[in-house]
Formats: C-alpha cells, structure tokens, sequence
C-alpha cells in the first residue's frame, strides 16, 4: 500500500465522485473509474442491475446487513460496473489498469471507506487483472497491489485486523 500524493491522480478521484453521484442505491453512494495509460477505459456507480429502481429494497435491507456474511444488497457495486464496463470497452487495457473508488455521503461529499473488506469486488478486479486499486481509508489516499487488496478483505471477512 501506498499513499497517492500526485496531484495529477486526483483527477481520477474526481471523476470517481462523478460517477457515484449517478448511484441510485438507498443505502450507499460509491462510484469508480479504471485507468490506463492516462485514460478512463471504464466507469461504475452502485445501482441495481440494469439500473433498475430498487431504492426501497436496499433500505428496507439495512438492517439485516452484515458485510462479514454476504453482501445482501440489491445492487451491483461500483467496483463491478467499472470492470464489466472496462471488459466490455476496453477489454485489452484491463490487465494492468488501476481502479479508483470513492464512497460519497448523502450531500455527495467524499468520505472515507475505511480498509479494504468486499472480496466480491476483489476477487473480481484480480481476476480481471487490474493491477492497483486505489481507496480513501484512515491511511489517507491509498493504492493497494490488487493481490494485497484481496488479502485484507479476507482478513476482514475473517474477522482479523489489517496489519
């Protein structure tokens, strides 16, 4: 892991907030970008599948959701768009790409995600081959190996802390 302090990434933290701010999911506003060789080559929001309305589902949901069980929310997440997006578009510059995501408040400010803990979306971008995967958490604004991002999401899953 690394922190991100070039300003000329930020550009991509920025049109990750864009693209969360399409989400239409009632519990959680996240959107993400995959980058490579200085070109967004694929976008995700959080909105049920095919960008149905379902709004009332996630939040009737809240209650019952767990992230250390399953993932029981009626959307696909950012993180997924962006890939399939990227897969779909640009199916030869995934490999070695890097994935940006950005969770927003319900005033569409940016705030922190905390560590790494979904291995649906990791298990998903390392299959894909993404290389980095980039996330605002207590460290500040970070770039985890994709292979090394999956690894504290287990560890998460698993109950056990980052290290």
């Amino acid at each position: 892991m690394r922190n991100i302090l070039e300003k000329s990434e930020w550009e991509w933290i920025e049109a990750a907030i864009e693209a969360a701010k399409k989400a239409t999911c009632g519990r959680s506003k996240c959107g993400s970008v995959i980058v490579r060789d200085g070109n967004i080559i694929g976008e995700g929001y959080n909105s049920p599948p095919g960008d149905r309305e379902s709004r009332r589902r996630c939040e009737t949901e809240k209650s019952s959701y767990d992230p250390k069980v399953t993932d029981r929310t009626c959307c696909v997440h950012a993180e997924q768009r962006a890939i399939m997006d990227a897969l779909r578009r640009n199916p030869d510059k995934v490999a070695g790409s890097r994935l940006y995501f950005i969770r927003l408040d319900g005033k569409d400010v940016p705030k922190r995600s905390g560590d790494p803990y979904c291995t649906i979306c990791s298990k998903m971008a390392l299959d894909a081959g993404i290389g980095e995967f980039v996330l605002w958490n207590d460290s500040g604004m970070v770039a985890y190996p994709t292979d090394e991002y999956d690894e504290v999401s287990c560890r998460y899953r698993s109950g056990r802390k980052h290290s």
